[in-house]
């Protein structure tokens, strides 16, 4: 018998007391695991110190950054400043950081940041993944000690404070007051946003026509009078909630589709509790994407499903829609996957947080809680844009006295789900590290598959700042497939490049079609070869689509089955949405 990590497994009588003990840990520390850090810390100080060359030249960089540092000082280098924030760092983009003594303070905290940038570089030896964990890791800890996070070093709250009287500061300890007794009490804060699912959230009007412990299956009227004869089934990601594909009317990709004329399902994931804990990821396969392609089945019989994916939902899809090639199930006429990656080796930023030590200390963690709660991944992921999702809206909201901003995709970010632990468990351990669908070791039902038994054609969409899905891996699945396959990238980040209705300010896309006898091309030439597109992608998606699915000149199907069992159960939202 083996262990999870392969190695063989022995009885260990003790081993309930240290798994206690390291669940315990893991809420202290919100599922990060310390021996992680530590051991990434020793392994870039070990190489380093075996470095002497690289410790002259950082000795050296030190020394310049100084220099550079005290001829601003002196005033020398007032109109160029020697060190510059990064593009998406908006920390000091008050004019009042170009004038002293805020821009010495500045300068000094970009100095340092650079000095990092180059210590983390990997010396000869040192396991990159450490080194990139090290960065991060500095970064984090130069970000604490960031002079715009400190009211007297900040010249925008001085200036705040000057204008109301001290109003700024009493008004940010009343926000801060509220959020440690929300933290306290395990309540939400209330917000002053206005936003509600089910009154200007996720309003696009249909019907619940199936439920099981998974998941419910949403269909969504017509809003046409005629309609494409073959539904789409939208596939979510388990780990938030439906509706960023139905947030607010003008923004809804869901209702857009309606209005073009297609008949929509879309599912929408319970928010599993403890007792989910031994739900495992086949679970979501089989009780969740084939279960939901039953029921379209039943709805509008003998019509072939386009099936979309967005983030896990559509890695999900991926390994249903290869098992389906497997078993010579042909009912899915085209796969759409937003955001989702199917390879990860080149899994972005979120690789920092995940080895066997990581991840062994999450399974102890979700051991003792039976799921990993909203809080801890929503941790992880403001951790990779700590300068904007942490300081700078602390700052706001603390120093600054302002309401956080009320926008419909905020509300839907506050609206996480948990996951179960064993589904969790192996997702991280088949994808994330043994990237094992695409190197021929993913099984289901005991058989290995392969994503280029998929012959169903292929919209994919990548984004181009997109820290949890990058596009370059996204894109990957062009080299695992050998299908007809369209890859669009769109101006914006894992979210916002999706949600890029028409008439969005400042959109872009490129878009490029790869048949089955088109040699392989790698990303960078693809980007290359194929230029912007000033506005949306959703049209060339809605046309994509509608070459797939037949002209819309079918009657609307009704709502639900009843006679194959599936009657319309609530009104759209549904029911688990409101889960919390």
């Amino acid at each position: 018998m083996t262990a999870p990590n392969g190695h063989p497994k022995h009885d260990h009588p003790y081993e309930t007391a240290d798994r206690a003990g390291r669940a315990m840990l893991a809420r202290m520390t919100s599922g990060a695991s310390l021996n992680a850090a530590a051991a990434a810390w020793a392994d870039w100080a070990s190489h380093l110190a075996r470095a002497p060359g690289r410790q002259m030249e950082l000795a050296e960089r030190a020394m310049r950054n100084g220099a550079k540092l005290a001829a601003h000082a002196a005033g020398l280098t007032r109109d160029d400043p020697p060190f510059r924030p990064r593009a998406e760092d908006h920390r000091f983009s008050h004019p009042g950081w170009s004038t002293p003594p805020f821009s010495i303070w500045q300068q000094a905290f970009l100095a340092a940041q650079d000095w990092w940038d180059a210590a983390a570089e990997p010396a000869r030896g040192t396991d990159p993944h450490n080194s990139d964990r090290v960065a991060f890791m500095a970064r984090q800890m130069l970000d604490v000690l960031s002079p715009s996070n400190v009211p007297l070093t900040n010249p925008e709250i001085l200036q705040e404070t000057v204008r109301t009287g001290g109003g700024n500061l009493m008004q940010g300890m009343r926000h801060l007051a509220e959020d440690i007794r929300a933290q306290a009490t395990a309540t939400p804060a209330e917000t002053a946003s206005g936003f509600a699912v089910g009154r200007n959230l996720a309003v696009t009007e249909g019907q619940v026509v199936f439920r099981n412990e998974l998941f419910e299956l949403i269909q969504y009227a017509p809003r046409t009078e005629k309609v494409h004869p073959e539904p789409v089934l939208i596939v979510p990601a388990w780990i938030m909630k439906y509706y960023i594909l139905d947030l607010s009317p003008e923004n809804s990709l869901i209702g857009y589709l309606v209005e073009q004329g297609f008949t929509v399902f879309a599912m929408s994931w319970v928010n599993p509790s403890a007792d989910y804990r031994d739900v495992s990821l086949d679970d979501y396969r089989r009780d969740g994407v084939m279960a939901a392609l039953d029921a379209v089945g039943k709805v509008m019989p003998g019509q072939k499903i386009h099936a979309c994916g967005y983030c896990l939902g559509g890695t999900i899809l991926s390994i249903a829609a290869a098992t389906m090639a497997r078993d010579g199930d042909d009912r899915l006429g085209s796969i759409t996957l937003l955001a989702a990656q199917t390879d990860f080796t080149e899994a972005g930023e979120l690789m920092l947080f995940l080895d066997e030590s990581q991840v062994a200390f999450l399974e102890d963690m979700m051991w003792d809680q039976g799921y990993l709660a909203q809080e801890q991944m929503a941790g992880a992921f403001r951790a990779l844009r700590d300068e904007d999702l942490v300081w700078t809206r602390a700052v706001s909201r603390y120093l600054m006295g302002k309401e956080d901003e009320a926008f419909d995709i905020t509300a839907w970010n506050a609206d996480a789900t948990r996951m179960p632990a064993k589904m969790h468990s192996d997702y991280l351990r088949a994808l994330f590290l043994d990237n094992r669908l695409t190197s021929g070791r993913f099984a289901v039902e005991g058989q290995v598959i392969a994503l280029k038994d998929i012959r169903a054609p292929m919209f994919v969409i990548g984004t181009e700042k997109d820290h949890i899905a990058p596009w370059h891996s996204v894109y990957k699945v062009a080299l695992f497939t050998q299908n007809e396959l369209t890859f669009v990238l769109t101006k914006g980040g894992h979210n916002g490049g999706i949600l890029s209705e028409p008439g969005h300010k400042g959109r872009h896309y490129r878009i490029g079609c790869r048949t089955p006898e088109t040699r392989y091309t790698d990303p960078d030439s693809w980007y290359a070869r194929h230029p912007a597109t000033e506005g949306s992608w959703w049209p060339e998606w809605a046309r994509w689509l509608a070459g797939k699915t037949g002209p819309a000149e079918a009657a609307p199907p009704a709502m639900g089955a009843p006679d194959a069992g599936l009657p319309p159960l609530c009104p759209a939202p549904g029911t688990y949405v409101f889960m919390k």
